[in-house]
């Protein structure tokens, strides 16, 4: 029996891999991570010059990638995404789905004042649409043809706030009008979860895994006040970096985490551990 070293494992040389949204922060990370491993990448996000931004980059560098445009709250769209990648690859092994809304209080997104009573209905659908429907519809235009290769790996992108309730303190600024981490955010992100474990328990015996990774808060120009907040929130004593999470990524969507399926990993540092 041939002994396969373990760095030829997290190898992903003629694989294909879907990431939504790509443009994103940490998709442009995982994007980057899976094409320098070796896999033919497609960045897919609502936001197509963005999308092709990143995608022409990676080419310049010499890998493997494409863009597509994609609304993964219409079935349409993320049923064309699925079958462009086919007919560019002719082959599909990877899905990462990292397109979601989510209420940052950077500088770039300022703030979030709706009180729970008063949220709007119409922002709570569009997030479930978004952030769970869009994650169902994603995995179930993948499978097929996962299916017809007896092989597959999905990755689903939680948060912290799916283990845990965010703390409201951290977004409250002195002499400044209250904010709030809207309620979609946490129960949508459970949502991912529950979706992940299911889906994992429905494919295992056809070889498709499905894994969650959920990360903690991503540094992004936060102001002082809030990043302090966070920091002293964590084990590790700080915000992570866009690029912590790309060895996890890495992990997940190769055979080195060949016998895990319906996990969470999460990388938060210690936040949840305490």
């Amino acid at each position: 029996m041939s002994h396969t070293s373990i760095f030829d494992r997290f190898k992903l040389d003629q694989r294909v891999a879907i990431v939504t949204g790509g443009a994103g922060l940490l998709g442009n990370e995982f994007c980057r991570t899976l094409a320098e491993a070796g896999a033919g990448v497609v960045v897919a996000d609502l936001d197509e010059t963005a999308a092709q931004r990143v995608a022409e980059s990676l080419q310049d560098e010499g890998w493997q990638a494409v863009s597509v445009k994609v609304d993964v709250t219409a079935p349409d769209s993320v049923r064309a995404m699925v079958a462009q990648t086919l007919s560019i690859y002719n082959r599909l092994d990877i899905l990462v789905n990292s397109a979601a809304l989510d209420p940052k209080f950077d500088p770039q997104h300022g703030g979030h004042s709706n009180t729970f009573e008063d949220y709007p209905i119409e922002l709570w659908n569009q997030a479930l649409a978004v952030n769970l429907t869009g994650v169902f519809l994603c995995c179930q235009a993948v499978i097929p043809s996962m299916l017809r290769q007896g092989k597959g790996v999905i990755i689903n992108l939680a948060s912290i706030y799916a283990l845990t309730a965010p703390d409201q303190r951290l977004y409250q600024h002195s002499g400044q009008p209250p904010q709030y981490k809207p309620a979609y955010y946490p129960v949508t992100k459970a949502g991912v979860l529950g979706l992940t474990a299911y889906l994992a328990a429905y494919y295992g015996r056809q070889n498709i895994r499905v894994n969650a990774l959920t990360p903690g808060g991503v540094y992004n120009q936060h102001d002082d006040e809030f990043v302090h907040s966070y920091s002293a929130r964590t084990m590790l004593g700080r915000m992570a970096h866009k690029d912590d999470l790309n060895g996890a990524l890495l992990f997940l969507a190769s055979d080195a985490s060949q016998y895990m399926t319906g996990a969470n990993l999460i990388v938060d540092g210690g936040w949840s551990a305490w």
